[in-house]
């Protein structure tokens, strides 16, 4: 059984914002933060106009611009997914080196009104790359096999996609 009631958000200390403190329907904003996304001790990905993606209860995830993604890492991958805000994922595998990682990331390629911006924009998730960074801060993986956020020092939960979180 699933609460539909959201546990106590944790403490916010100097610097920090509380992920219960974000929207819904998601906020999407360009962000001059430094996003460094690292495959097989490469650098694939590398921006200063990432899409920084908040949504109530999840960490924020940080879409790549596709021109600053390294031309001929991503592949098609298989599947696609459904999100009520910003429409339908395509999945997208990262080729390096001749390695495939399935399913790195995910973009809209034509995202629901209100989300245009994020057209062709590549979502890495942290706990599929060697390591993504933000301000040169190594990012953890938010839990779950579904949801990609990318933790960082500054964002507090708890956040969705832990065991028992589905209701939130």
């Amino acid at each position: 059984m699933f609460s539909s009631h959201h546990p106590t958000p944790d403490p916010v200390g100097p610097g920090q914002e509380s992920v219960w403190d974000y929207p819904r329907p998601p906020s999407a904003e360009v962000s001059p933060r430094r996003v460094v996304v690292e495959i097989g001790g490469r650098v694939v990905a590398r921006t200063q106009r990432a899409i920084r993606v908040c949504e109530t209860s999840h960490p924020p995830v940080f879409y790549v611009p596709r021109g600053d993604v390294v031309e001929g890492v991503l592949e098609r991958g298989q599947g696609a997914s459904w999100c009520e805000f910003k429409g339908t994922a395509t999945y997208w595998d990262a080729v390096v080196d001749g390695v495939r990682t399935p399913a790195v990331g995910w973009s809209y390629e034509r995202p629901t009104p209100g989300y245009e911006h994020l057209a062709g924009a590549v979502a890495f998730y942290p706990s599929k790359v060697e390591r993504a960074l933000v301000d040169g801060e190594v990012v953890l993986s938010q839990q779950g096999d579904f949801y990609g956020g990318w933790i960082t020092a500054e964002v507090v939960g708890p956040f969705k996609g832990g065991p028992g979180s589905r209701g939130w």
